[in-house]
């Protein structure tokens, strides 16, 4: 691995020369010791001639040849116009689905493979020249013997290699960057790399992505917010999908979208409703939504409705994190900067010996501009830097949990920016998680939390009573403890403070709910406290 590694550091470095990467970095305002050691490169001693590409290009194309790592950042770098110049996001735009694509003949060749029949047996139709290409896979045009109409995804060849060598050296960066740094430390950058490197390798599971299809499909059944294409699992396999060819309109493709008079507003209102719904009523969302995994219906713009497909990253939250992060929007959206600050306190997310009204203060600075203006007049990239700021001043450590959550954040905001730059994305927020908050103490709601704590009841009582009968069994006297006898009793103890210590916890959390919910925390509690007083 290590000889691997060595060998895609020095590709990466034949590419960066080959499309003059370096004198883009050049030309920002660097500090005057790192513009020195630029002096020191070898291949800047050289003579440079120009080339026939655009600064964009020659960005573009360099992510192209390093890989989907790359290619994937770049597709994140193209929906934050707000951070590039216009030239070169409008080439990072070409990531999203017109990577160049590879040998029809290897397709075929995989997709019989791995469905063990021709394709000719399988398909009506197929179309050997793709439809479209990204960096993880292609897409191909085809007919089923039944009549549908289908798309069939296949894996590129030979990723796995070079993705394994790119995260050896995402790792080697992150270990020393933890080394060296105590603000590298508080980013946590091993922990993010770890969780990118499962991301990127579940989705070379399309089995994965199809049952990731099947669940958002079934959560937005019969929805006019969004639509997600069937998939056919008989001819789905680990490296082929087979599912619904869907026809709609990219949703970056301002120019259709207002020919058929489109109501953008409501598109991009409901662009954020549906990302609402997936985190907080399903806890389950699709975490790769650039430009080209989305499209919009043509049925009826009046009331549009979206479009998804490539569902091989998904995100979910546990409950700690969905109230977590509702009640922080909550009070921001209601500018109680004290409840923010004292929200990150009791989370941990901040030391325990932080100053609220320090940390409040700082809060309040950063995120009081951004109140009550539309979203094409907020500096987002401002905005960022300055909470990076104010996490490096009270050590504010980032949670990896929510680092897609973040991704998905940011892909919405570049989508909704391009959209309808008037929307105001915090008064369009604040009602659904409003809304979500009630539903969550409504009686429906309690009385699901209820059945679900009572139907654990009899496990536990079992599990009580055998501890308990078994506890209860006549042991032989002695004339003194011995020394195993007595670390015996002080397990027993411990044990039992253990047991009281969690049904206090339990009962704390479910007081808030129902009395009658409380019932596995007594037993648990009657049982601990056996356990303490027993001789």
């Amino acid at each position: 691995m290590k000889l691997l590694a060595v060998r895609r550091l020095l590709r990466i470095q034949r590419v960066v020369i080959r499309y003059r990467l370096d004198d883009l970095l050049l030309e920002l305002p660097l500090p005057w010791w790192l513009r020195a050691l630029s002096y020191t490169l070898p291949w800047r001693w050289l003579p440079r001639t120009a080339l026939p590409l655009s600064r964009g290009e020659r960005v573009r194309l360099a992510l192209q040849d390093l890989g989907p790592i790359f290619i994937k950042f770049g597709q994140l770098l193209s929906t934050r116009r707000d951070l590039l110049p216009v030239d070169i996001a409008d080439e990072l735009a070409k990531l999203q689905d017109q990577v160049p694509p590879f040998d029809p003949a290897h397709s075929l060749a995989l997709i019989e493979e791995q469905l063990g029949a021709k394709v000719g047996s399988v398909f009506a139709r197929f179309d050997s020249q793709p439809l479209a290409s990204a960096s993880v896979a292609q897409v191909h045009a085809a007919q089923l013997k039944s009549g549908e109409e289908v798309v069939v995804k296949v894996i590129r060849p030979g990723l796995k290699p070079v993705i394994r060598q790119d995260l050896a050296w995402l790792f080697l960066l992150a270990k020393l960057a933890e080394r060296i740094s105590a603000e590298a430390r508080r980013l946590h950058p091993v922990e993010v790399v770890s969780d990118y490197e499962k991301t990127i390798f579940d989705e070379l599971d399309l089995l994965r992505e199809a049952a990731n299809a099947s669940q958002l499909r079934r959560n937005f059944e019969g929805s006019p917010l969004l639509y997600v294409p069937q998939v056919y699992w008989d001819w789905c396999r680990p490296q082929v999908l087979v599912m619904e060819r869907i026809y709609g309109i990219q949703v970056t493709d301002l120019a259709t979208l207002a020919d058929q008079r489109t109501d953008m507003k409501l598109l991009a209102e409901r662009g954020v409703e549906i990302f609402f719904t997936q985190v907080f009523r399903d806890s389950f969302f699709h975490a790769d939504m650039h430009p080209g995994n989305i499209f919009v219906s043509t049925r009826q713009p009046w009331s549009p409705q979206y479009i998804a497909v490539d569902c091989g990253i998904i995100g979910s939250l546990t409950p700690e994190d969905q109230d977590y992060l509702a009640r922080n929007l909550i009070a921001f959206f209601k500018r109680d900067y004290r409840k923010v600050a004292q929200l990150h306190i009791d989370s941990g997310w901040v030391p325990a010996e932080t100053k609220v009204n320090d940390f409040e203060a700082a809060i309040r600075t950063v995120c009081e501009p951004i109140f009550e203006r539309p979203l094409k007049d907020i500096s987002f990239g401002l905005l960022l830097m300055r909470l990076f700021q104010t996490a490096r001043r009270f050590n504010m450590e980032v949670q990896p949990q929510l680092v897609l959550l973040q991704k998905t954040l940011l892909n919405i905001e570049g989508l909704g920016r391009q959209l309808y730059p008037d929307l105001d994305l915090w008064s369009t927020a604040q009602p659904f998680l409003e809304r979500w908050m009630r539903d969550r103490i409504s009686p429906k709601s309690l009385l699901h939390s209820l059945q679900a704590q009572v139907e654990q009841v009899p496990h536990l009582a079992h599990m009580t009573r055998e501890l308990l009968e078994r506890l209860s069994q006549p042991q032989p006297t002695a004339p003194a403890p011995t020394g195993g006898e007595q670390r015996h009793g002080w397990l027993l103890r411990l044990t039992g403070a253990a047991l009281m210590v969690g049904g206090a916890s339990l009962a704390a959390t479910s007081a808030s709910l129902a009395a009658l919910s409380a019932w596995p925390a007594w037993i648990m509690l009657g049982a601990g406290l056996y356990l303490v007083v027993r001789r």
